[in-house]
């Protein structure tokens, strides 16, 4: 594993949450960090979460302009792990090994397959190793 961070759903909704400014602080943070030095990762997977939460839970949904730029400047370039069937198979495994959910073992497929270190996010123990990646819980 290397420097390189995946960034889970969550991270990207808190960064339109205002509701809750520190974690939509640290959010920013965390996706300006990801973008500004290449070492940020998502998946296609984050993409589809994301949008669907913008457009149907966020209390005044995304419009089609800022959405088309948001992915642009922001998901595009960190979107560096494509839906696959190697990708599935290896969620599969995740899975069956660790007992996870199907989406978050999808989540931690795509991090894997980016050679991860760290995943970011608030949706499993903080601490937790999946082989060599590890995940962090930046809102603790």
């Amino acid at each position: 594993m290397n420097d390189r961070f995946f960034l889970d759903t969550n991270i990207f909704v808190y960064s339109f949450d205002q509701s809750t400014l520190q974690k939509t602080e640290r959010a920013d943070h965390l996706i300006s960090q990801a973008v500004v030095t290449g070492k940020g990762v998502i998946s296609y997977q984050v993409v589809q979460e994301f949008f669907n939460v913008a457009y149907r839970r966020f209390p005044e949904p995304m419009r089609l302009e800022q959405a088309e730029q948001y992915l642009a400047s922001v998901l595009r370039p960190l979107w560096t792990v494509h839906s696959s069937a190697a990708l599935c198979i290896k969620a599969l495994q995740i899975l069956e090994r660790f007992r996870v959910p199907w989406y978050d073992a999808l989540i931690v497929a795509g991090a894997l397959k980016a050679e991860c270190g760290i995943l970011y996010s608030e949706d499993f123990q903080n601490g937790q190793k999946f082989d060599d990646l590890e995940i962090r819980n930046p809102f603790l």
